[in-house]
């Protein structure tokens, strides 16, 4: 059983950035594919970034390409995304999940760990 914890969510200005953090316990960590995902008021969870278990390959919506970097520290057992350029379109409560399937890494519904969330809320 994976435990994840989200840290580091606030509020910030447009064009501002933030850091957040996920730490997990319970588990090997580097077998595992992590994902970010998130949540706006009255829209579905979608797909943010996702990096596989060595670091090395990593994955990232559309939106946010080019202005959200994930990346991991196996020995630490975190897993962060840098964000910069936030946009008030950003603004949703932020979820860290592990999955072991590369493969769907852009689906939640493979992820078996979930994280309870931090809110990244962003002002115009």
């Amino acid at each position: 059983q994976v435990q994840l914890v989200e840290s580091g969510g606030g509020l910030v200005q447009a064009g501002g950035s933030l850091r957040l953090s996920c730490a997990a316990s319970g588990g090997t960590f580097g077998r595992y594919v992590m994902g970010w995902f998130r949540q706006a008021p009255g829209k579905e969870r979608e797909f943010v970034a996702t990096i596989s278990g060595g670091g090395g390959t990593t994955d990232y919506a559309d939106s946010v390409k080019g202005r959200f970097t994930i990346s991991r520290d196996n020995a630490k057992s975190t897993v962060y995304l840098q964000m910069n350029s936030l946009k008030p379109e950003d603004t949703a409560v932020y979820y860290c999940a592990a999955t072991s399937a590369w493969p769907m890494r852009r689906r939640g519904a493979s992820y078996n760990y979930w994280g309870q969330g931090t809110q990244v809320t962003v002002s115009s």
